[in-house]
Parts: structure tokens; sequence; C-alpha cells
């Protein structure tokens, strides 16, 4: 090492924001891993580098006898308050020297550029960036996000995008990690998230508050639901997210490769919000059964192929999204086992409130009774109150 080599540490400090006194005692602990190595190396020794002018020393610690400290490893730290300092700098250790102080700068400098990366990254968790694929392998997608580099793992991809080289994408920061060996910022394209902050870049009214999205259930590269809400009397919150002639909605589309995405406005009132969750589908009733938050829900019988959707995809993203576990049948399959068990005359009627219908496995409609009534509102329930009477 040399003055000029000084120097450099120093404008590395300015530009770098790591301490001048960090780098040159990384230096010596490297310098004496390096002496160790040496053929004639002694047990007790320490490096210690001028900071000034950058020159190297080795020196032999010679303790008194019976007083030499016991090493366990390397880690091991040793008092030499009571050593004797004798120099024993070998002839060739400057070409060492030079060569071992490239690679602990480097190092340095990577761990904290990675730092400055973490400490920046860390609290923007959930954000989404937008990135240029530089390439893949069959570990993970790496994607260039202007200053930094960041990786799109396999199980974060969508299985029915490709990732081509030079390709812009969207994508959100799942997770900021602190392994050297590979880019720390990890990206998710599968989160819903995703859909989440594509709908507040595309709608002002998500930005400002007016609008919110309440869920969100997705199937990465096939379909996304959302229930929103509006919080200002006026705004349409479906209206709003649609855009106009639906020009929001196909922004977010077209960024998740067309991916199909349903709105819902969301509704405190259960019955309807699983209703509507079923969109497309239409929905003639809702039966609730509060306690096991099970729903039945009853569709016209050229909607229940639309109403469950491809393998089951419709029915499991309203289940995700309300909350309920839903049960949809036809209206023949509901006439066929809502055969009615009329009870005996002299059966005496539990007046709970709730409605006495009960279907061929003797289970009670959950539904409240009408007032003077033993049975809800259901057209067919009241038939079987008019039965009775």
């Amino acid at each position: 090492m040399n003055k000029e080599t000084i120097e450099a540490l120093r404008q590395i400090e300015k530009e770098k924001g790591i301490p001048f006194d960090l780098l040159m005692e990384a230096l010596e602990d490297a310098l004496h891993s390096a002496y160790h190595k040496t053929p004639r190396a002694v047990s007790f020794s320490e490096v210690k580098i001028d900071r000034d002018t950058g020159e190297i020393r080795v020196f032999e610690l010679i303790f008194p006898p019976g007083q030499e400290p016991q090493i366990e490893d390397e880690e091991t730290e040793i008092d030499t308050s009571m050593a004797t300092r004798e120099e024993i700098t070998p002839e060739d250790f400057g070409r060492i020297a030079a060569q071992t102080a490239k690679q602990v700068i480097y190092q340095r400098i990577r761990e904290a550029e990675q730092g400055i990366v973490y400490q920046e990254y860390s609290d923007r968790i959930g954000e989404i960036v937008t990135g240029i694929v530089q390439q893949s392998d069959s570990r993970y997608t790496l994607v260039d996000l202007g200053r930094v580099e960041a990786r799109l793992p396999k199980n974060e991809q969508v299985p029915t995008e490709r990732y081509e080289h030079g390709m812009r994408l969207k994508a959100v920061i799942k997770e900021v990690s602190q392994n050297p060996k590979e880019p720390p910022i990890i990206l998710s394209r599968r989160s819903e998230e995703l859909v989440r902050r594509l709908f507040e870049l595309e709608v002002p009214e998500i930005y400002d508050g007016l609008v919110e999205i309440v869920g969100v259930a997705r199937e990465p590269g096939y379909r996304s639901k959302i229930s929103v809400i509006s919080h200002s009397d006026g705004v349409d919150p479906v209206g709003a997210c649609v855009g106009p002639r639906g020009s929001r909605v196909r922004m977010v589309v077209s960024e998740l490769r067309g991916e199909k995405i349903d709105i819902i406005p969301f509704d405190e009132e259960p019955a309807r919000f699983v209703a509507k969750s079923l969109s497309p589908a239409r929905v003639r009733e809702v039966l609730l059964d509060d306690a096991q938050r099970e729903a039945t829900v009853v569709v016209p019988d050229d909607q229940l192929s639309l109403a469950i959707g491809k393998d089951g995809q419709n029915a499991r993203l309203a289940n995700r999204l309300t909350g309920w576990k839903i049960d949809i049948k036809s209206e023949t399959e509901m006439t066929e086992e809502e055969a009615v068990y009329v009870a005996a005359e002299d059966e005496p009627q539990v007046v709970d409130g709730r409605c006495h219908y009960l279907t061929t496995g003797g289970k009670r409609c959950p539904n409240a009774a009408l007032p003077g009534s033993l049975y809800c509102g259901i057209p067919l329930h009241q038939s079987t109150d008019d039965e009775r009477t």
C-alpha cells in the first residue's frame, strides 16, 4: 500500500459513506489473516497500517513465559497489553497486501451498498415498482430497477406469463433480504397487493381515499375479484374503477396480461354481498347460517355453471372475497331437496323467531321468521305456512 491508496480510501469514505477507520480495521484484519497463511508465520502477531503513509508493518507479539494466551479459533480476541512487539514484516508482504486490499475494499463497498439498499427499500415493502427484465434462469428473473437490481423468484411469477429480455413490467416489493450473494430486493407478480396497487395508480378516487378497495381475491393469471366501497356521496365505486368506457380497468387488465377482473360493490348485508360476489352469475336467493358462516345460494338453472365457474374458480374467489363458505344450488336442485316435513298438529311448535322451514335433511332455514308467522319471507317457505293454515 502507499499514500495514493490512503487517498483512494478517503474518497470511498466520501462517496459511499463508509467510515475510513472501518475500512482500515477491515484491511488490518484481512492482512493479519493473510500473514497467518504464509510459511514462516509466528503464533502471535498483529498487523498495523500507518493512516498517513499507508505503510504496512507486521509485529510479533512476545508474551512473558507461561502467560501466552489460549487461542481456540480465529475469532478469539487476545489481551495484548502484556506483550512486547518486534517487527517481522516479510520482504514479499507488499504483493500479498495489494491483492488482499483489493478484495477487502471491494467486499466492504458491496456490503455498504447493500446496507444502503436495505435501508432505502425495507420501508417500501408492498409498494409497486417498474423495471426492465434483464435475464431469467431456473431460480429467478433478474429485473433492473435503475439504481439497483431485483429478483422475481419462480414462486412469485405468474404461470401464464413469459418474461422476455427488455420487457418492462410492474411488480410489488415482497421482501428485502441481506444476502450478499443475490440481489437484495425480492419482487412479486402473484401478490394480491399488485392488483390493489395497480388500481391505486389508475383510479384517482382510490388514491384520494374517496373509494376504498375492501378486499381482493386472486388466482394469478386467470381471474381476480375486488370489493370496493365509496366514502363520498355521489361517487359510484364500481364506476370509478371501471372508468370512462372501461378505460381504467382495461389498463389494469393489460398490465396483468389479460387477467379477468370482477369489481364487486361491498355490502355490509352478508346475503347481498354473497350474491354480488358471484358475478357475473345472477342469484335468485341466499340462505345464511350465521353461526357457521355458511351460505346456500340458489341460482336459475341456466346460471349454475356460470356461478360455479370453470373448475369451481368463481365460487372459490367468492368464498375468499366474502369470508363465507358458499354452497351453490340450482332452482331445480333446491326444489327437489326442499320437500317439507310438516309437523303433526299435536307436535308443539317452538317459537324462537327463526323460520321453521325444514329440508329433507331436517335442517332448519336460518332466516328470521316474519312477524306473526313461523316462516321467513321466501315464497316457497311462506307457501308451507299457507298449507298448514
